[in-house]
Parts: C-alpha cells; structure tokens; sequence
C-alpha cells in the first residue's frame, strides 16, 4: 500500500487552507491531515476537525481555543505562538503547509524547517521578512521549501528545465495581473474606494493579498519572495503586467529561451503541486483553452502610478529590517484604508514615510523582526492621527 503524506494545515480555515482539504479530500488514499490550526473561526474548525480527524490542533485566539476544548474535550487542543510551533514541530508530520496570515507564519516556518519537514510555504511574509533566517535555517536542516503562491511555484515548476539553475538563469519574470486599476493615473487612484479596490478581476483572495494586488505592492513581496527562494540578484527579477494571469510567471535562460507555466488562475494547481511534488495529481481545476483565451498580453508596470511596487523595490535593495518595515507599515495602511482612515494614495505615502524613519538592523534576529514590525504598526497608525 501507498504510505499517506501526513500533512500539517497551518491556517486551515483561510481560502488556502481550505483548497488545500479540497485537495486532500480528493485524494485521501494519498494524503492524511496530522494537524490544523486556525486563528478563530472555531466553527468551521471544528467541522474540519470532526471530518478530518487530526492528532492536534492550534488555536491562536485563547479564548476560543478554551470554548473549543470544552465543545471537543477528547482532542488535543494548543493555543498562542507555542501552539502553533507545537504543529510545526510535529513528529508525526511530513509536510508542514504555511497559510498564517502575516508575520505570524515567520515563526512556524523557520520551526518546521529546524525539524527537517518539507514546508509548503503560501506566507509571503515569511520570507519578507526573514528571507535571511529561513536561509540560514535551510542550510543547517535536510528540511527544504516548496513554494505555493501561483507566482513562485510556477518559477519552481520552470526551473525543473534546468541542469543548473544556479549558472544558468538569466531573468525570473513575475506576471501580475495589473489588479482593477491597470492604466489608471495617480489623480485617479486618489478617489479610490475600498468597495472598488476589494474588486479583483482574476483572483478570489482575503482583503489584504486583493488591496495588495490593487496596489502592487503584493508583486512587490513576491520581488522580494523570489530573491531568497532562488537565491537571484534583485536585479535577475523583473514584472510583467499580464491581465489574462493565465502565464503564472516565466523563466529566462542564459541561453535566451524562457520557460513558462501556465494555467488558469486557480489555487488548487499550486497547492496540489507542493503536496504531490515530485508528481502530478488532478486538482479539479478546468481546463485551460487556449482558443477561448485567444489572446496574452504582457506590459512594463507604472512605476509612477503603482508606487509600491517601487518602494518594495528599494527595500530589497537596502536590506536587512527594511523589508519588515514595508510589510509592518503595508499592513498597517491597508488597515486604515479599508476601516476609511486614509485614501488609498496614502499607503504608499505611509510606507515610505515608515521607511524614510526607519534606521535598518543588517542582520535582525527574529525578535527584533518582532520589535521592528510593532514599532513600525505604531507609528504608520500615528501618522494617521496627525
């Protein structure tokens, strides 16, 4: 018989970790869930509990992990930071899938990776901000990462053409979609509201990520993802705006050709992927007809118009805390964007004020990552107090 990948949900009751059981339901003589964790929405944990039948289970709200263990009290029920890095840490686990929302998967990973698990990593800020730690960590453990954000699995995907990915890639190209206000001016974007940003054209994700892609700044992280994850030069990665996002992002050789994955844009192939690598598995994702799309544009991004996008760029440029600034202060402004604080112009505006404030740590440990980002969060949200 096949052994099971026994697989850990980190985030099991976001839009990734919920695909990725849709997967898991679909091949269950494949694969069996040894653990989930959700922040707080305990209902629909608990029905991923009683179907699934996981050893443990994380809570990150306290209390309603405890409302929980009193409604489920024959299961192991964790909470806080050190429930979840119990997950990680997991003996039982093969796989650790890293869907946390915000700096809080850092932690996880890094853990996961100490115990030598293979991590499918779907938190961009992970490596946003501890790029350097997870590299380190990666060098010391035989546990590796395999990305599941559509833009860096296909790269993953395109580099399996290559003999020596580290000489031979010229140019990693990521396509953005352009969001729902490609070819919009700066005076335009000034009258933006949140109802029209949370609008995605392509793609079905939580409000941050679709504020993020409305602004660029999502393209900006994944910039930043794809220099620790393939171990590029920033100057190596390029954008493509392609509206279709039906090219996941491309490949270029030093040998001018360049390798693309396409597909339609759905989640599903990506997490499927990371769970059956080396193989390939249905993912009850459509078919893509190329004859009903008929058509793939690509164009340079406004630089001017979708500031951040730049801002990101010159943070992977500086280094060290800098990218933690421009996730704690992106974080912070999309907050304030969507609850009408500010206009949606002023994130970029608050980010580079946070970054021109910052004074950058070369090498930050992963508390002062921690003291960094709640300091920045501190004064993005002053700034909008006056």
């Amino acid at each position: 018989m096949l052994k099971k990948k026994r697989i850990v949900i980190l985030g099991s009751t976001g839009s990734i970790g919920r695909q990725a059981l849709e997967i898991i339901r679909m091949h269950s003589d494949r694969y069996e869930v040894v653990g989930l964790s959700a922040y707080s929405n305990t209902n629909l944990l608990e029905l991923q509990i009683k179907e699934f039948d996981p050893l443990c289970i994380a809570v990150s709200d306290a209390q309603k992990a405890s409302l929980l263990r009193q409604r489920m009290p024959d299961k192991d029920i964790r909470t806080g930071r050190e429930g979840i890095n119990n997950l990680a840490s997991l003996d039982d686990a093969d796989m650790v899938l890293v869907s946390v929302v915000g700096i809080a998967g850092l932690e996880p990973t890094l853990t996961a990776i100490k115990n030598n698990k293979i991590v499918a990593l779907a938190t961009k800020e992970a490596m946003v901000t501890g790029g350097h730690l997870v590299e380190s960590e990666l060098k010391r453990s035989k546990g590796c990462i395999i990305p599941v954000d559509s833009e860096h699995s296909a790269i993953f995907q395109c580099l399996k053409a290559s003999y020596n990915p580290d000489r031979e890639i010229k140019k990693i190209l990521l396509t953005a979609s352009g969001g729902p206000f490609k070819g919009w001016s700066v005076e335009d974007l000034k009258q933006v509201t949140p109802q029209q940003a949370l609008k995605h054209p392509n793609w079905n994700m939580g409000k941050r990520i679709t504020i993020d892609s409305a602004t660029m700044m999502n393209k900006g992280f994944e910039i930043i993802e794809a220099r620790w994850l393939f171990g590029v030069q920033p100057d190596q990665i390029d954008v493509l705006v392609h509206p279709q996002s039906i090219v996941h992002s491309m490949v270029e050789f030093v040998d001018s050709s360049i390798i693309a994955q396409m597909g339609l844009p759905d989640m599903r192939m990506a997490i499927g992927y990371a769970f059956s690598y080396p193989e390939r598995l249905p993912t009850g994702v459509g078919d893509l007809d190329l004859n009903v799309i008929s058509k793939l544009t690509f164009e340079y991004p406004d630089m001017d118009a979708f500031k951040c996008l730049k801002l990101a760029k010159n943070a992977l440029n500086t280094g060290g805390s800098m990218p933690t600034v421009l996730n704690a202060a992106d974080e912070a402004a999309v907050d304030l964007f969507l609850n009408g604080s500010i206009a949606f112009t002023d994130i970029a505006d608050m980010i580079e004020r946070a970054m021109q404030a910052h004074v950058p740590l070369s090498n930050p440990s992963l508390e002062d990552i921690y003291s960094i980002d709640a300091q920045t969060r501190m004064f993005v949200n002053n700034l909008a107090k006056g």
